[in-house]
């Protein structure tokens, strides 16, 4: 099971896609000692990946603390960043304090591109170098990609660039409408170009030692199937199943892209939110609506509920529209 916590709102960057809108740190953010006391409420709930998140988590002042503090709990601590403030001192320090892996996201191999999609001129060589040093230092890292319909061409370089940096593994984000991306709905891909693009992925996933896991694109898993490419998950969308995330202010969501809150840590420890959420049982059901109800495919995709919700007047259990096989 993986458990997301967004650490914080603060962001260096102001990336076009942000589901969190990150920029400024909110009042209501986790104090060190309640961060601590969610930690060990995950770790009592059965989780064994606690992802690290943001906005930017290296600009929490006592991230180090607990990452280590997760660490000694049993937890794998990983880290999702945009890899900008990863300096060879920083990664040390990653490393020291029990960081199994950091997620560095990059979107182009156009530097220009890549630069104004997060919003920073040097984005991109602050982030490769950011896994470089990682690399030289031994810390695990894989890359991450959003796909967009101005970058879909370059999934497969991104792919084989990643291989060729030491990376460990490359994830592919399908956007979702949600926080600043919905501003650049345009961009998305259709339902065809994910159904090609997926195609073309475990194809390439085929030939690759490293690997290539699309998120947000739970057709994945039937696609894999289909043409017998072998991968380590048995279902594509998990949330509220086996993942959830935890926002900057402790309100517990199935996640980062399905604005339902299902708690508030303050209020009810998490493992009690994770095992009696109203939200998480539905969810686990299985009782989708529409195409995703009657689908074959039902147990091992899923279809991907924050799309289905934003597209269905927020009702997250109906059917997700994007998917080839919907009856839209």
């Amino acid at each position: 099971m993986i458990v997301s916590w967004n650490t914080t709102n603060k962001c260096n960057l102001t990336c076009s896609h942000c589901y969190r809108d990150a920029g400024e740190k909110y009042k209501e953010e986790l104090n060190t000692e309640e961060a601590k006391t969610l930690i060990s409420q995950i770790a009592r709930a059965g989780f064994k990946v606690m992802i690290f998140s943001g906005g930017e988590p290296l600009m929490r002042e006592d991230i180090f603390e607990l990452i280590e503090y997760a660490a000694k709990l049993g937890l794998r601590p990983v880290m999702g960043t945009n890899g900008t403030l990863i300096t060879k001192k920083i990664a040390k320090r990653l490393k020291e304090v029990g960081t199994a892996a950091v997620g560095i996201s990059l979107d182009s191999l156009d530097y220009k591109k890549h630069d104004e999609f997060r919003g920073y001129d040097g984005a991109f060589r602050d982030t490769v170098k950011a896994m470089i040093n990682c690399y030289e230092l031994g810390l695990r890292f894989q890359v991450h990609t959003t796909v967009m319909d101005w970058n879909k061409e370059e999934i497969i370089s991104i792919a084989d660039f990643a291989a060729a940096i030491g990376a460990s593994g490359y994830h592919i984000f399908f956007l979702i409408p949600t926080g600043r991306g919905e501003n650049i709905q345009k961009e998305m891909l259709g339902a065809g170009e994910y159904e090609e693009l997926l195609m073309k992925i475990m194809k390439k996933q085929q030939q690759m030692d490293i690997e290539i896991k699309p998120t947000c694109a739970p057709q994945f898993i039937r696609i894999a199937n289909k043409i017998g490419t072998k991968v380590r998950y048995s279902k594509g969308c998990i949330a509220g199943i086996d993942y959830c995330i935890i926002n900057p202010k402790g309100q517990v969501q199935p996640c980062a892209y399905l604005n339902e809150i299902t708690g508030d840590v303050r209020e009810k420890p998490f493992d009690e939110i994770w095992k009696e959420s109203a939200l998480f049982n539905e969810l686990r059901s299985l009782n989708y609506k529409g195409s995703c109800g009657k689908c074959s495919y039902k147990n091992s995709c899923g279809g991907c509920r924050a799309r289905a919700a934003y597209y269905n007047d927020g009702d997250y259990m109906a059917e997700e529209i994007l998917c080839m096989l919907s009856s839209r």
